[in-house]
């Protein structure tokens, strides 16, 4: 099939990739955005941690349903469709008026995300084996290389009036654009079905917990931290600096991570992972601000960005191509539940004396004594029953 022709360097991987790298942009200015302008309309703090929540139980009920959606469509037109969803759900967010509106516009807005997530991944894992570690290295540093691009916005545009949903806009429309170039994308996939429930259960275990890991921690960092770091008294501009250096962190961790999975064993890998991620959540407990903080969340970054992409490596890794889709829609399932209990979990630590490092280092605690366990039983990891 065409799609078995795919590399990692070729226009058919760097489009779709160029799209996601937009949206990425815009995205990460507007996970930014949403908390400070909370806070600025005096609303409840907690709404910070519904709202996130609601885009995060969008992205669940997201991942649910997408697969009919791009076997129907195919890849490119089904992720025209989803960055149109998305573009429209910016608009209630101009108006400071109604939270019940934000929340649905949110909610809407993860199912949209969810479709985007599950195509371009899915889009990327088709083709050689050998090649999928490297090209999903290429999709998460183009996504957290515009996240982190994006977040830099609170800084340079600020979060007054119009003009950052008009740079949010024009950053999305840029991506649609860009999916009307020229490109080869992965055939439909007219024989595929769902995964049976018993290959669901026999996808390998520490992956599927990885996902849900990955949604704790970063569903909180997206949806709380901004709120948290203002609540240190640091300023809008520093904030966006901040949240930059922890997603220039998942950025710069990806083709590090694409070198070790071929060495070390990927449960042991996302075990190092945690442990780099309490280090790095000690340290900025203790650091009140400066470069020394923005270092210590640099390696937050690091730890808490590469988890996914372990996780879904491993999960995907004894699957034929039919079953992709299912497979990474069954991830990001598992991603959203954590996404979407995560900031309900963090709230209560905002008011306490650990503050939402504490939750983020006992997540990244409890998940290294799983791995390390899930590593030592070394179950088999590359056969599924029929």
């Amino acid at each position: 099939m065409e799609s078995s022709r795919l590399s990692a360097a070729s226009p058919s991987v760097a489009i779709p990739v160029a799209a996601l790298s937009l949206y990425a942009v815009a995205s990460g200015f507007l996970m930014s955005l949403i908390p400070l302008m909370v806070a600025q309309a005096h609303w409840s703090n907690t709404l910070a941690s519904w709202l996130a929540s609601a885009f995060y139980a969008g992205l669940l009920i997201g991942a649910l349903f997408i697969e009919p959606l791009v076997n129907k469509l195919g890849h490119r037109k089904a992720f025209m469709v989803s960055l149109l969803v998305f573009m429209f759900t910016v608009l209630p967010l101009m108006q400071q008026q109604s939270p019940v509106a934000w929340l649905a516009a949110r909610l809407i807005a993860g199912i949209a995300v969810a479709s985007i997530f599950v195509i371009v991944e899915s889009w990327l894992l088709f083709g050689e084996p050998s090649q999928r570690a490297k090209r999903l290295a290429i999709y998460m540093a183009a996504l957290y290389g515009g996240g982190a691009l994006g977040q830099l916005g609170i800084g340079w545009v600020g979060i007054e009036g119009l003009l950052p949903f008009t740079v949010i806009l024009i950053a999305l429309a840029s991506a649609l654009l860009v999916l009307f170039l020229p490109l080869v994308e992965p055939a439909k996939q007219t024989h595929s079905h769902p995964l049976s429930l018993k290959r669901v259960f026999a996808l390998n275990h520490a992956a599927l917990m990885g996902c849900v890991v990955s949604g704790l921690l970063l569903g909180s960092v997206y949806g709380l931290l901004p709120l948290a770091l203002k609540m240190r008294e640091i300023s809008l501009e520093n904030i966006g600096t901040l949240m930059a250096a922890i997603v220039m962190g998942g950025m710069v961790v990806q083709p590090l991570i694409s070198r070790l999975s071929a060495v070390i064993g990927r449960t042991l890998l996302m075990a190092l992972c945690c442990v780099v991620g309490m280090a790095a959540v000690g340290a900025a407990s203790s650091i009140a601000n400066g470069w020394p903080l923005a270092v210590s969340l640099f390696a937050l970054g690091m730890a808490a960005f590469a988890l996914y992409p372990v996780a879904i490596n491993l999960g995907c890794q004894a699957l034929p191509e039919e079953e992709i889709v299912s497979a990474t829609q069954i991830m990001l399932f598992c991603y959203s539940i954590g996404s979407v209990t995560g900031p309900l979990l963090a709230d209560p630590f905002l008011g306490s004396e650990a503050g939402l490092m504490g939750y983020l280092f006992a997540i990244f605690a409890a998940t290294t004594a799983y791995m390390l366990i899930a590593a030592l039983k070394r179950k088999p990891e590359l056969s599924m029953p029929e």
